[in-house]
């Protein structure tokens, strides 16, 4: 198991409230794991065992709880006569209605209970079950590993320079299991491509209501394909359309499967922002793949996309230290990332290397004309002893994930 310090202080910080901690992610991004770990803590802070009630609904032993009522009476056949009761409730979104058996239980006078739950689904949290529980959750979102926790897992090579764990990094993705398989491209291929077609089989298919998984793999793979480029719903339903797919397919139409897939957490939207006007653009965005080994599972490797998949690594990066984060556009200008965080904003260009002087024009222009005294950075792969460049600063990408 890795450590995931950030997520369990985010545990702690909860602990004992009167909110249910709800954990959303991509499946096998380690919620489980974080469960796991949380319930060890607990007992080794004195918690009795027979006072944590901890039920994973995609084990067989749970297969028949599929609705409210069973899994209602289930747990208050469970819950001690005394003491406080922790609840590590895992993929809850298999229980049909659990909204309205986990508000009874936090309800309930005769229960002191801390409910804690899994699932990877963002219909696990829909308008409704958000109405039911208003004021009484707190969502806490779940990421696959980031670089600094993947370097803590004890099944890579000991003699593996960090540059080389970089390259697995970017290669087979940050999912904690990938970690502990053999390091064989087959063989972690098959894995992650069981993963996706699990999400697209359990969390879309079954949960979104889509039928058509054929069109659903044809927007992932466009997806996937213009990483890094300014895309909307229109250009894809035009670029499908020419492909053959036929003249009736709307856009409406792939923004919602845009929406199935968003929903899964294994893709996700950064939108435009006007940086003059500080407003967010509702046209055009840019998508990424949760993880970097999902993604080259599906469409291959290739130094060519090395650029696009460093940019994906800094974007969801920027997601795990808490900004929120736009393409950033400057009159007819664009910067990769804008990074908000309370009264701070950032301005990031990611590209692999800044040696060509072109490439470095083109990523220190858009930069430059941004006249405010926010920090910016371009992020490569260069090591260089410059470090600046009038006020802009150089980073190193693997320096840049590795610090904070």
């Amino acid at each position: 198991m890795v450590a995931r310090p950030q997520y369990m202080e985010r545990l702690r910080a909860y602990k004992d409230g009167d909110l249910v901690k709800v954990v959303t992610g991509l499946r096998r991004c380690g919620k489980s794991t974080l469960l796991l770990l949380f319930k060890q803590e607990l007992l080794a802070s004195g918690v009795d065992a027979n006072n944590i009630i901890d039920i994973n609904f995609e084990l067989m032993e749970f297969d028949e709880i599929r609705d409210y009522r069973r899994f209602y009476d289930l747990v208050r056949g469970r819950i001690p006569r005394n003491g406080k009761c922790y609840l590590l409730l895992d993929e809850i979104q298999q229980v049909a209605g659990w909204e309205k058996a986990v508000n009874s239980l936090c309800a309930e006078t005769d229960i002191d209970a801390d409910v804690y739950i899994t699932g990877s689904n963002a219909y696990l949290l829909s308008s409704d079950i958000a109405t039911l529980l208003s004021g009484r959750y707190v969502e806490i979102k779940m990421l696959p590993l980031s670089f600094k926790e993947f370097l803590l897992s004890d099944h890579l090579p000991a003699d593996m320079t960090v540059a080389d764990k970089f390259r697995q990094y970017l290669k087979y993705g940050s999912l904690p299991a990938v970690t502990a398989l053999p390091q064989e491209e087959p063989i972690i291929n098959e894995f992650l491509l069981g993963i996706y077609n699990t999400v697209v089989v359990k969390d879309i298919v079954a949960r979104s209501g889509i039928s058509d998984v054929w069109l659903l793999e044809k927007i992932m793979r466009y997806v996937i394909s213009n990483t890094g480029n300014i895309i909307s719903s229109n250009k894809i339903s035009g670029f499908l359309s020419a492909q053959g797919r036929g003249e009736n397919l709307k856009s409406s139409t792939v923004a919602s499967y845009l929406d199935a897939l968003k929903r899964a957490f294994i893709v996700y939207q950064a939108d435009r922002c006007d940086i003059k006007g500080k407003e967010q653009l509702k046209t055009l965005a840019k998508y990424y793949v949760a993880d970097t080994g999902i993604r080259n599972a599906l469409a291959g490797y290739s130094d060519g996309d090395i650029g696009h998949v460093l940019e994906s690594v800094v974007y969801f990066e920027l997601l795990r230290r808490g900004y929120r984060v736009f393409v950033g556009k400057w009159f007819d200008s664009e910067v990769d990332f804008l990074a908000i965080r309370q009264d701070t904003r950032k301005y990031y260009q990611v590209t692999l290397s800044m040696a060509d002087e072109s490439v470095r024009k083109r990523e220190l222009a858009p930069l430059a004309a941004i006249k405010d005294n926010y920090e910016k950075t371009v992020l490569s792969m260069d090591k260089t002893y410059i470090t600046d460049h009038e006020g802009i600063l150089f980073r190193n990408i693997i320096d840049f994930l590795l610090s904070e």
